[in-house]
């Protein structure tokens, strides 16, 4: 019984915060706000980096397998801006970027989630480039010689031989690339964009007690987590099962 009590009493002071947090008012449907706007916010910026990942990607990859004494100038500028841009990008804080392009480069902009999807966008494609990168240089290069022996230009090559093959090896890593990035858009609530972690803490600052609110939306980020890796760890059992055929 002295086991018990401490215990009991625990939950009869548990009670009530909880309640606070999360019944009180409704204040359930703000983190179910918030954790829309989250899903969209990894969604958006996910999509936007992929893009702009493979595009940095391509033009990396095209420049490395030029041969010799057959250079192109264009591709060498482009190549160049692109790596300052992988550069700069992975080599500063995700946080400082969103606050430069919240108060440097948008700075009248009321619409923050808006500046969050750009600055997630913008940094995760940095990201990804160096996967996909990584992807489109792990497959054989006598595969692109034979799509241009077949009458393709580097694109279509690209498109219906390389990056099919390189989609196994790179998917790991950008559902890794995913997860982080789903963890990161708390980082939006420091420029007052209303997501997750911004509800839980005004909802703790209006009760006083931010401890049931935190720990509620860490449950929230460590399930949908648990999810995603269920269902990226599918996808790649179903993927090896293809190879096997």
């Amino acid at each position: 019984m002295t086991i018990d009590i401490p215990l009991i009493a625990w939950l009869e002071r548990m009670g009530p915060r909880l309640s606070n947090a999360f019944l009180e008012g409704g204040r359930w449907k703000l983190y179910l706000q918030g954790l829309g706007v989250t899903l969209e916010l990894t969604v958006v910026a996910l999509i936007f980096g992929v893009l702009l990942g493979l595009v940095v990607a391509m033009i990396r990859t095209a420049h490395d397998q030029q041969r010799l004494g057959h250079r192109n100038i264009i591709l060498g500028v482009m190549n160049a801006l692109c790596n300052v841009y992988t550069t700069v990008i992975r080599g500063t804080p995700m946080l400082v970027q969103l606050y430069i392009w919240t108060f440097v480069i948008f700075p009248s902009q009321r619409n923050k989630v808006l500046v969050g999807f750009i600055g997630l966008g913008v940094n995760s494609g940095a990201y990804v480039a160096e996967i996909i990168r990584g992807g489109l240089m792990s497959v054989d290069q006598g595969q692109t010689e034979a799509g241009r022996s077949l009458g393709l230009n580097y694109f279509d090559t690209m498109r219906f031989i390389v990056i099919p093959q390189a989609f196994k090896n790179i998917l790991p890593s950008l559902g890794n690339e995913f997860i982080t990035l789903f963890k990161d858009t708390s980082l939006v609530q420091a420029i007052g964009g209303a997501e997750m972690l911004y509800y839980a803490s005004t909802i703790g600052g209006r009760t006083f007690d931010y401890m049931p609110p935190l720990i509620g939306i860490a449950m929230m980020y460590l399930a949908i987590v648990i999810i995603f890796t269920w269902l990226q760890g599918r996808l790649e059992r179903r993927l090896r099962e293809s190879d096997r055929r």
